[in-house]
């Protein structure tokens, strides 16, 4: 799983929808000729991305080279089960990469 080395805050807050438009960073393809392009706004965690990468270097076998241009960096924290209501945010769970339409 992707997760960052070093992170300036822990556990983040969940913050807005800045910006329902689409994305305006990383809309060309910039190496190789193919691209997956978003559709719709999403978080893309780090097992997904994983997925995405095993099914295309399945496909591709060692036909071409993969690049992967997206990091999950942001924190998603969870509480336990069972855990009463209180006492504090939950432990870090998981990353997530937030996404907009158009982003390759």
């Amino acid at each position: 799983m992707l997760t960052p080395k070093k992170v300036k805050h822990r556990k983040w807050q969940k913050g807005r929808r800045k910006g329902k438009g689409k994305e305006t960073r990383g809309t060309k393809v910039s190496f190789g000729s193919f691209g997956l392009k978003a559709m719709e706004p999403c978080r893309l965690t780090s097992r997904q991305i994983e997925a995405a990468r095993r099914a295309m270097t399945r496909h591709v076998q060692r036909g071409g080279k993969i690049w992967i241009r997206v990091f999950p960096d942001r924190p998603v924290t969870k509480k336990g089960i069972e855990v009463p209501m209180g006492g504090g945010k939950g432990s870090v769970d998981h990353y997530v990469m937030v996404i907009k339409p158009g982003r390759i």
